[in-house]
């Protein structure tokens, strides 16, 4: 058994479809373990106040994560190894320790710059939770949350070798064995020493993400190792390249930052109900979006610098569809079946009726943008892969800028017009609902989100003209096939209402499951009537057995 599954770890996928159903199928296990954490939490705390100081806690370290440990993120360092493979693993591997000796240093000098000033900058963003009792341990947790850039950073420069020999699986397993990490800090360390416990099952979470992946790179001898001096030569052509991306990443961290400290001024738990639907919409963003663009990066960043366009063209053309094929029905569903995702995911404990009634919405709202973020991350990377990195950054800042200012101007706007928050309330439903509020930093994410894909999608098709026809035709059918499926839904919600009790756990699942089952099953029936070009791909696709796919044995340069 053990050696069946380090056989797996080292398969190598080059189709992308079953590259990106695997790295979709290994997302799914690390969500349902996300949710699983995520329920654990609203059971035993609910959307509260020490919900509210967790999730401030990360801010910091994510800002460090995506500036400092984005020298070593994995579209950046990736076409700097596919070069240096292809000359000799002797010029690779000296590249790779020069990386990870520059990485190492920067990370513990800012890590320690952070360490100190933890408490000013918190004072900044959270001045509300600055004059409460729990302060202290906000500041505490936050420096805990200091070691978790270090592990995914340098799990970050691992995955770009794993993905370069495409080991997709491996680099699909860290986030499982991640979530495994913070699942074990809320039920057994939490319990023994309260929140700081929460965080150290964060950092074993991050060390088992980085740690997963030795093992293979041990087997190819590409184990980074500690060397002074560096090469900064290499070094200036890696930050020059990334930092267009980490002010592009950045941003959208920065925006998201600036809307979670806008929460913090709202009702108490409005923190809570922000991250835990985001967390919620992020599930199809992750399985769809990041393993799609994962998938297509590496082949994508081959086409373009052997100067294949055409097949550049058509690879992108493909993804998009594909993005396009899952997306959008998950989208409806999503809206549809809102509350009875929340209720059976989150529906526990001390998470209670109007918590639910919050997230539920707040979801719904955050669900609008799911297509145009999964897009926006498949333009990016295709960019990237063309080593063009001032588009993005530029239209990720215009997105984020347009993120936090409508989300003050809708907050405003929602505060003070009464027809407008009447309006609002009733037709999310949460209507005589506390802190309403909150409702307006995911629709201002959504707005932004919306932007960003319109300004990328422009650009591309500028340069690839040919590229809108067929990913319009395919937005088109299934579309039309997703209203039909949602209307479908929601009908036989009320229909399963008859069957099954939804005021316990197991009803409000099956109420659920059922009606989207229907859905799904009438979406498929018109894409077949359609004859739709990706679901025949698709059926085509999984009729094959990723795990039986041949191995494909590395060329003698790369042993």
């Amino acid at each position: 058994m053990v050696n069946k599954f380090l056989d797996l770890l080292n398969r190598e996928i080059n189709d992308l479809h079953q590259a990106a159903y695997l790295l979709g199928f290994l997302a799914i296990c690390s969500q349902i373990l996300a949710l699983l954490r995520d329920r654990i939490l609203a059971s035993q705390f609910g959307a509260g106040n020490t919900l509210d100081l967790y999730y401030s806690a990360f801010r910091i370290p994510d800002i460090l994560f995506v500036t400092v440990a984005s020298v070593v993120s994995i579209s950046v360092l990736i076409p700097f190894l596919i070069e240096r493979f292809e000359k000799s693993d002797k010029e690779a591997k000296e590249f790779i320790d020069t990386v990870f000796s520059f990485f190492f240093c920067f990370m513990i000098v800012a890590g320690v710059a952070a360490y100190i000033t933890t408490p000013y900058f918190m004072k900044l963003l959270f001045p509300v939770f600055a004059s409460s009792p729990s302060f202290p341990d906000l500041i505490h947790l936050t420096r805990i949350l200091l070691l978790s850039p270090v592990f995914l950073g340098l799990s970050n420069l691992l995955a770009s070798i794993t993905q370069i020999h495409k080991r997709f699986f491996i680099y699909a397993v860290s986030p499982v064995v991640y979530n495994v990490g913070i699942i074990f800090g809320i039920v057994f360390l939490y319990p023994v020493f309260g929140l700081s416990g929460l965080g150290w099952g964060v950092i074993i979470g991050a060390f088992l993400h980085f740690a997963i992946q030795i093992p293979f790179i041990l087997s190819i001898k590409m184990l980074p190792k500690f060397h002074l001096p560096t090469k900064f030569s290499s070094i200036r052509q890696v930050i020059f390249t990334s930092l267009p991306r980490t002010v592009a990443v950045s941003s959208n961290e920065i925006a998201e930052l600036a809307l979670i400290s806008l929460a913090s001024f709202l009702a108490v738990g409005s923190v809570s109900v922000f991250n835990f639907s985001f967390n919620l919409q992020s599930v199809p963003f992750s399985v769809i979006g990041v393993s799609y663009s994962l998938a297509a990066f590496p082949t994508l960043t081959r086409l373009f610098s052997s100067g294949n366009r055409q097949d550049f063209l058509e690879q992108m053309i493909t993804s998009t569809r594909h993005v396009i094929f899952w997306s959008v029905p998950i989208s409806v569903l999503f809206v549809v079946l809102r509350a009875q995702i929340v209720r059976t995911i989150l529906g526990a404990g001390r998470f209670n009726w109007d918590d639910t009634r919050l997230v539920a919405a707040a979801l719904a709202l955050f669900t609008i943008s799911l297509v145009a973020q999964n897009l926006t991350t498949l333009f990016v990377r295709s960019y990237y892969s063309q080593g063009k990195t001032k588009a993005p950054l530029m239209i990720n800042v215009l997105s984020a800028l347009v993120i936090i200012g409508a989300s003050i101007y809708l907050v405003n706007v929602f505060q003070n017009n009464f027809f407008f928050k009447n309006f609002t309330e009733s037709l999310l439903k949460v209507s005589g609902v506390p802190g309403t509020a909150v409702l307006m930093l995911p629709l201002g994410f959504s707005v932004g989100v919306l932007v960003n894909l319109i300004v990328h999608w422009a650009g591309f098709h500028y340069h690839f003209p040919s590229f809108s026809k067929p990913v319009l035709r395919t937005l088109f059918e299934v579309s039309g096939s997703s209203v039909i499926m949602g209307y479908i839904t929601y009908k036989f919600l009320g229909v399963f209402n008859l069957f099954f009790n939804i005021n316990t756990l197991p009803g409000i699942f099956l109420q659920g499951f059922f009606s989207g089952v229907a859905g799904l099953a009438s979406a498929v029936l018109v894409l077949h009537l359609l004859k739709n070009k990706e679901l025949a791909e698709v059926w085509k696709t999984l009729h094959k057995k990723i795990w039986k796919v041949e191995v494909i044995i590395p060329d003698a340069e790369l042993q």
